[in-house]
């Protein structure tokens, strides 16, 4: 019989921020894009902040949903079964010091 892995999926931390981040950036960018005024440019030197910013942030989201994807976190079927990783490997060293 198989043993089918389960992933952490739209409960993956990587996806909610990836995709919070993402959210923002496609939203300035849209303001860079149809938004950018003569005296909010004057403002940065000329620069479209909105619009640089929008690129960065979302470019940032899709690494961030691409690597949620490419390298899911998998979850045991049984949590009870995996080992306590702040259990102490030796049995002979106390914990209190």
């Amino acid at each position: 019989m198989s043993e089918q892995k389960h992933t952490a999926g739209a409960f993956d931390v990587r996806t909610i921020i990836g995709g919070l981040i993402g959210l923002y950036g496609l939203i300035l960018l849209f303001l860079g894009v149809f938004h950018a005024t003569d005296a909010e440019l004057e403002k940065a030197d000329g620069m479209n902040v909105n619009l640089w910013a929008g690129v960065i942030m979302t470019v940032f989201g899709i690494a961030f949903l691409a690597w949620a994807r490419l390298r899911p976190v998998v979850v045991p079927d049984d949590p009870a079964s995996t080992p306590d990783p702040t259990a102490s490997a030796d049995p002979t060293t106390s914990a209190g010091g």
